[in-house]
């Protein structure tokens, strides 16, 4: 039996007339009162009782149909459900992002992507840049949210927004109530970044920034993570520049101040140009319409 079998069974058990019942199966009668004996003899019961004016279940027919119907239902949702996942309707995405970008684009564009695809699960994970780089190219990672201006020819990205450098002293540095900073106010500082196998684009603005100024810079401490960085400035074991988007929401005692000519780099949205989930091209509509 299959569910051509099931469906012929249901279309009797709910008329309960051989006549209605085939018309429901665009067939002629004999044909279809041949289906139903069929069934029957296949499954060694009898399912239906029947005389020359009426039609009935037994009991086993009344506790097929109960089961045939779960059945039709679970497949129907199932056909129904491979339609929407190839379609990129349902299923799931994973969405890699940098930790700063959940203080700025990352929160609307999940949103907006949640409105566009309710039904797709957004799998959230937060990484630094070259783990980012290295899942994609994995297929760890279906689409993220990264630094920009790298020469990625196999991805292909949509401008979220452009973030800036700025810098974090502890309150009371020298540098908490300078009017101007530019990149001498930074010599004889120490410095606390991200090391470059972590986070090259902003070791690498921050090394261009301190080089115009002829400063060489001195790091004292190289977390991995921002939110570190943050709290060794607080603890008053150097200052640091970070990406602006952390900057409003920064620990007690921990100041933020512009840079003169503060170096600006993009934050983009990037994904596998072969990327097989047909979930993405969706979230690049999303945010191509902004994520403001």
């Amino acid at each position: 039996m299959d569910t051509r079998h099931m469906r012929y069974f249901v279309a009797l058990a709910e008329t309960l007339h051989f006549g209605h019942a085939a018309k429901r199966m665009n067939m002629s009668q004999p044909p279809f009162s041949r289906q139903i004996s069929a069934i029957e003899k296949t499954l060694c019961v009898r399912l239906f009782e029947r005389n020359s004016r009426n039609v009935a279940l037994t009991p086993a027919g009344q506790h097929f149909l109960a089961d045939c119907r779960a059945v039709l239902e679970g497949f129907d949702a199932a056909c129904r459900d491979v339609q929407l996942v190839a379609s990129g309707m349902k299923g799931e995405l994973k969405l890699g992002f940098m930790m700063h970008a959940a203080h700025s684009v990352i929160p609307a564009l999940v949103r907006l992507y949640s409105q566009a695809r309710p039904d797709v699960r957004l799998i959230l994970e937060e990484r630094i840049p070259t783990d980012i780089e290295e899942m994609l190219t994995e297929g760890k990672l279906d689409a993220a949210v990264t630094f920009g201006g790298g020469s990625a020819p196999h991805l292909r990205t949509q401008l979220l927004a452009r973030d800036r450098l700025c810098l974090i002293v502890p309150q009371g540095h020298r540098l908490a109530e300078a009017e101007t900073i530019g990149p001498q106010s930074l010599a004889g500082e120490k410095l606390i970044a991200a090391p470059a196998t972590v986070a090259p684009t902003l070791r690498t603005a921050i090394g261009l920034y301190c080089a115009a100024g002829g400063v060489i810079p001195h790091f004292a401490f190289e977390p991995r993570l921002q939110h570190t960085i943050i709290r060794l400035v607080q603890e008053g074991l150097g200052i640091a520049l970070i990406p602006q988007s952390l900057c409003g929401d920064l620990a007690e005692g921990v100041v933020s101040r512009a840079l003169d000519d503060a170096p600006e780099f993009d934050v983009v949205l990037c994904a596998p140009r072969a990327a097989r989930n047909p979930a993405v091209p969706q979230l690049f509509e999303v945010a191509e319409r902004g994520v403001d």
